[in-house]
């Protein structure tokens, strides 16, 4: 039903979210235990479902296909960097793809020595049917950290996005010990993601700490649409819209929420656009006339990666149906779009929606802790 029909312009009038709290931080091995126990036990689900799990007709199935591991020891160990996650995919200014990974570690293992965060792995290929290979960091044989981080006291640079407009390369990053955001701050690079100048910053707790984690759609239209969330996957959040001009992204003051008083409009005080929840990584893409919002679905009962395909940046996300890219399952049992327990879930530049490509992070124990590339094949669109 849903894939014969098209997204409302106008959202349905939301319901206030529960305004988010920041709780003590967990250590990275607490994290790493609680994400994996979780991943262990829950039951898969299949499909596209609607936000208020309504019956609908029978979804074309969804399946997936991983292409291969992109990072690890065999993979960009020669990089210093066998164990790292995220990994960001944008375009460089010259053709070539640039990763942006989060914490990263050499030695035998996740917590060993040399950590950093973000850094930067290349692809000098851009053939994403044939496999991408990362074959260079931002570094050279040493993958160094692209922005100051000392990890004093445990804190951290994690990159929420990172995105092209002409020649300029933009970074968001979450900056504080993990699930405490402090601030999150913004920068640019003009030489290809080799080096890297900070424009602004955000505090962690503005608009209720749902202005943490940010993703970026550049569209045609000249405006930058960016979707916002709390960064900490225990902490139920809403989901907030703005805009903001290709030429302004670096001025905090520009940014247009879009919101519900009365009507939907922008400059409106900014309202969740869709249901609150525990939201994980989110990635926002204006691809093929339409967009594409993908995102870390992490539930008690669940943790799956999904998407949602809508025509403006302003459809209805609250109707707007849900379709699961990839499902949970235990180490050992993984086999087409099933991964022991997965996150991120970027979409790649060059992907379609018939020729859908997605970065997909997993982590497990000290030893499963990577980037991989998957293909998902049969989106409702």
């Amino acid at each position: 039903m849903h894939g014969s029909s098209r997204n409302r312009t106008t959202p349905t009038t939301p319901t206030t979210p529960t305004t988010p709290t920041t709780p003590a931080g967990p250590s990275r091995r607490s994290l790493l235990r609680s994400s994996a126990g979780a991943a262990l036990g829950v039951t898969a689900l299949a499909g596209v479902t609607g936000p208020a799990q309504s019956a609908a007709a029978a979804p074309r199935a969804i399946t997936g296909t991983k292409i291969r591991n992109l990072t690890g020891p065999a993979e960009t160990g020669r990089f210093a960097a066998p164990w790292t996650d995220l990994g960001i995919p944008v375009r460089c200014p010259d053709g070539t793809l640039l990763h942006v990974c989060g914490d990263t570690f050499d030695g035998d293992g996740v917590g060993g020595p040399d950590w950093r965060s973000p850094v930067g792995l290349r692809s000098s290929g851009s053939d994403l049917d044939g496999g991408l290979v990362i074959d260079g960091s931002v570094g050279g044989e040493h993958a160094v950290g692209l922005v100051p981080e000392g990890h004093e006291g445990g804190t951290t640079a994690i990159p929420s996005d990172v995105f092209t407009i002409g020649d300029t390369m933009y970074m968001h990053l979450m900056r504080g010990v993990i699930y405490q955001t402090h601030h999150s701050d913004f920068w640019r690079s003009t030489d290809n993601g080799e080096t890297w100048e900070y424009l602004c910053q955000w505090p962690g707790d503005a608009l209720g700490g749902q202005f943490q984690q940010k993703t970026y759609a550049v569209a045609d239209d000249g405006w930058c649409y960016v979707l916002s969330t709390v960064f900490n996957r225990d902490t139920v959040s809403g989901l907030l819209l703005h805009r903001v001009r290709h030429e302004q992204v670096g001025d905090p003051a520009a940014y247009e929420p879009w919101g519900h008083d009365g009507d939907w409009a922008w400059g409106n005080p900014p309202t969740t656009v869709t249901g609150a929840r525990r939201w994980g990584e989110i990635c926002l893409r204006a691809m093929g006339g339409r967009y594409a919002f993908t995102y870390l679905h992490h539930q008690p009962d669940e943790i799956s990666i999904r998407a949602q395909i809508f025509d403006l940046p302003t459809s209805d996300l609250f109707r707007t149906p849900e379709q699961t890219l990839i499902l949970p399952t235990v180490p050992g049992s993984e086999d087409g779009n099933r991964v022991a327990n997965p996150y991120g879930g970027w979409v790649y530049p060059g992907a379609a929606f018939d020729n859908f490509h997605i970065a997909v992070s997993q982590w497990y124990d000290d030893q499963n802790y990577r980037v991989m590339q998957y293909r998902i094949d049969g989106l409702e669109v």
